[in-house]
């Protein structure tokens, strides 16, 4: 990958890819800088057939605290300001709120390695991954009700999802922080591990997850995603569909070569 980025960085490892949000200083703070380079990633990761796995991380201690209240809120403001009509400040929300939604669209599965705190939109975040692992001590929120505001990045949408409608409206309205033993006895963290085994863990799991058939995770990823947005029918349709398109593909024929010679398959992704 070529692109110079300022805010993040971007690194490839065969066919795991590490997003690591790069402002320690800023204890990972989003700015607008940030959100438009997460978009610009996102539109080259969307093609990139080859990834495998998108591994997802702070720098330094702090995964991301946010939304920079300095830089980011000046920024809707200003925007806001500058457009009255309410359809205009709704697209102008919706830009804003789009920072992450590639992610779950990646044709691959994703990982937020979480460690110090997650808050708001840093949670938001690790909320649009398939899969968070936590170290030990991290704490995490949806704060936005303290200052007035609400969660708009996704996590009204992926927080009942993945905790319950329930659980989820405590956390929002009330906005309060849990820790990492709460978050995963919840279900809001797949696991937690020591601080120092929290980049092996997400790297080990991203190994696990490149290893498997391509083919097969993109059209489980989409068939479990339909079934919360779509009716039940359409939902098994969009199975089905996906099935056929693994029976018809050169893994599957692959697979069944591996099983008859009693070795480990090699996925090609086609």
């Amino acid at each position: 990958m070529t692109e110079a980025y300022t805010t993040i960085r971007y690194e490839r490892d065969g066919g795991i890819g590490h997003l690591t949000l790069a402002r320690p200083d800023k204890r990972n703070a989003q700015n607008p800088l940030m959100w438009q380079e997460l978009v610009r990633l996102g539109d080259e990761l969307l093609g990139d057939e080859s990834l495998r796995c998108l591994v997802v991380m702070g720098e330094g201690p702090t995964f991301s605290a946010g939304i920079d209240l300095v830089e980011g809120i000046a920024k809707i403001q200003a925007d806001m300001a500058r457009t009255p009509e309410r359809s205009e400040r709704i697209a102008v929300g919706l830009r804003a709120a789009g920072t992450f939604s590639w992610i779950p669209e990646l044709g691959c599965a994703s990982v937020a390695a979480v460690r110090g705190h997650a808050v708001g939109a840093g949670l938001q975040l690790a909320l649009a991954c398939d899969f968070r692992i936590f170290a030990e001590g991290t704490e995490v929120g949806l704060t936005e009700t303290r200052y007035g505001l609400l969660p708009d990045m996704g996590a009204t949408v992926r927080l009942p999802r993945i905790v319950g409608e329930s659980r989820a409206r405590e956390l929002i309205l009330l906005g309060e922080m849990i820790d990492a033993a709460e978050a995963l006895r919840i279900g809001l963290a797949n696991r937690v591990v020591p601080d120092e085994d929290l980049d092996a863990a997400a790297d080990g799991l991203a190994a696990r997850l490149a290893a498997q058939p391509p083919i097969a995770v993109r059209g489980a990823r989409r068939a479990l995603d339909a079934a919360w947005h779509c009716d039940p029918a359409a939902s098994l349709k969009l199975a089905l569909e996906g099935q056929i398109r693994c029976l018809e593909s050169e893994d599957f024929s692959e697979a069944q070569r591996a099983m008859i010679e009693r070795r480990s398959p090699q996925w090609q992704g086609r």
